[in-house]
C-alpha cells in the first residue's frame, strides 16, 4: 500500500482574497487529507470475477431510498453491460440480472439515470456511447429494458457524463464530449487534437433527444467528462470537467439560464482536480464529490478520492474543506468512475471500480460514510492548526 500522510492545513492569506478575487491555481493543495483506505468495515464488494476486467460503474437510487441499481462494462470502457440490484441501499447486492441481448454490443461506458416526464411517469434510461450513441429504456424501475437503440445520427465519448433536470416537467439536458472521432460516422481526430463539449436536450422525459450543440472546443486544453452540480438555491449549474492533456487542473463552467448558455471554462483549485466528478449534497448542505485523483501534485495521485466543501467554494475558487482517499488503487490511474448516492440519514454510498488487489483485474466496490465521521478525522489529523471550516 502507498504511504499517505495527512497534509497540513495552510491558511492562504493574500490581498486577492480581501478583494473577493479567486486565488491563483496551483499544482497541489493544502487542505487536510482524510484517509479511509484501510477501513475495510466501510467497504462492500459489488462484483468481482477472476481474470475479468470489471469497470466504470454508475448507480441510481430509487425513491424508496433502498433500491439501488448499478451498470458497468465487462472491460476497460467497453464490453458487455452488467446490471445488479441492491434491495438495502448498497449493503448487499444480488446476482447479475438478465439484460437485453444487444447490451453485449456496448462499446463504451454505460451511464444510468432517473428521468420523469410531464405526466409524472418515471423511467430509467441507460446510455451507451461512441457512434452512434444508443439508449435503453425501462418503464418499470429496471425490471425489464428495451434493447439499445440509436438516438440519432451522432455519437460521443462517455455519453452521458451528466443528465440534468430542468424546471419544466419532462425537460432535461445531457452533456458529453468528443475528440473528433465519434460525433459523426466518419469522424477523425484533428492534429492537434480538438476536444468539444456537447449538449443535447429532451422535452419528453428522456425518450428522444435533440441533435447536440457544441458548447466549447479547444486544442489547448482537453476538457471532457462533464459532471454537473446545482447550486443550493437551484438557480445555477456548475459543470466540472476533466482536463485530459494533463497540463492544467480540472476546469469549471457555469450556467445561469438552465443550460441555455455557459460561461467560459476556468481552472479549479488542485483540490478539485480529477476525472469523472460525481457529487451529491449532504443534509447539512455541503457537497461530497467523488473522482479519480489526477492532481498534478498529490500524495494520492491515481487513487479513488473525494472532495468535501461548499458550493460557494467552487464558485469562488477556494480549496474546500478537506479531501478523502476512499480506496488505494494499485495500478496507475485506472480507477474511479464513481456513482454517488446519499441516504436520508446522511450516509453516502459511493461505488466504483479499481485495482483494489495488486496484480489482479479491477473489480467493483462501494464505500459508505457520513461527513460527521470525516469531520472528526480531519480535526484529529490537524490538531495544531485551525479546524476545517464548518458548514
Amino acid at each position: 500500500m502507498k504511504q499517505v500522510s495527512s497534509l497540513p492545513l495552510v491558511l492562504m492569506v493574500c490581498l486577492c482574497h480581501a478583494h473577493g478575487e479567486r486565488p491563483p491555481a496551483t499544482k497541489g493543495y493544502s487542505i487536510p487529507l482524510v484517509d479511509l483506505a484501510t477501513e475495510t468495515h466501510r467497504q462492500v464488494l459489488v462484483d468481482r470475477e477472476a481474470g475479468q476486467y470489471l469497470g466504470h460503474p454508475t448507480t441510481v437510487l430509487l425513491e424508496d431510498h433502498k433500491t439501488m441499481i448499478t451498470v458497468y462494462p465487462k472491460g476497460h470502457g467497453k464490453g458487455g453491460i452488467v446490471m445488479k440490484r441492491s434491495p438495502d441501499a448498497g449493503l448487499t447486492w444480488g446476482e447479475r440480472l438478465p439484460v437485453p441481448k444487444n447490451w453485449s454490443t456496448s462499446r463504451e461506458v454505460p451511464t444510468i439515470h432517473r428521468v420523469v416526464d410531464a405526466t409524472g411517469k418515471k423511467r430509467l434510461i441507460m446510455w451507451s456511447g461512441l457512434y452512434p450513441a444508443r439508449l435503453s429504456v425501462s418503464e418499470n424501475d429496471g425490471l425489464t429494458w428495451s434493447p439499445l437503440k440509436p438516438v440519432g445520427d451522432w455519437g460521443g465519448i462517455v455519453v452521458m457524463g451528466a443528465v440534468v433536470s430542468l424546471k419544466s416537467p419532462g425537460h432535461y439536458i445531457a452533456l458529453f464530449h468528443d475528440d473528433g472521432r465519434f460525433f459523426t460516422k466518419d469522424g477523425k481526430r484533428e492534429s492537434p487534437v480538438r476536444f468539444t463539449l456537447y449538449q443535447t436536450n429532451s422535452t419528453d422525459g428522456g425518450l428522444t433527444w435533440s441533435t447536440p450543440k457544441s458548447l466549447w472546443n479547444s486544442t489547448d486544453v482537453h476538457l471532457c467528462e462533464p459532471g454537473v452540480v446545482r447550486s443550493p438555491d437551484g438557480k445555477q449549474l456548475a459543470m466540472l470537467l476533466r482536463e485530459n492533456s494533463r497540463r492544467k487542473n480540472s476546469h469549471v463552467m457555469f450556467s445561469e439560464d438552465k443550460g441555455m448558455t455557459w460561461s467560459a471554462p476556468r481552472e479549479t483549485p488542485a483540490s478539485l482536480t480529477g476525472d469523472r466528478h460525481t457529487g451529491q449534497y449532504a443534509p447539512d448542505g455541503r457537497l461530497f464529490i467523488s473522482f479519480r485523483d489526477t492532481t498534478l501534485e498529490s500524495a494520492t495521485k491515481g487513487d479513488w478520492v473525494a472532495w468535501v466543501g461548499k458550493y460557494e467554494d467552487i464558485v469562488s475558487g477556494q480549496e474546500g474543506q478537506y479531501r478523502v482517499r476512499l480506496m488505494d488503487n494499485h495500478k496507475a490511474q485506472d480507477c474511479a468512475y464513481p456513482g454517488v448516492e446519499v441516504l436520508p440519514d446522511g450516509t453516502f454510498v459511493t461505488t466504483t471500480y479499481g485495482h483494489w488487489t495488486k496484480d489482479e483485474m479491477p473489480y467493483v466496490m462501494s464505500v459508505r460514510l457520513k461527513l460527521e465521521e470525516l469531520d472528526a478525522k480531519a480535526k484529529r489529523s490537524n490538531p495544531e492548526g485551525d479546524a476545517p471550516s464548518s458548514p
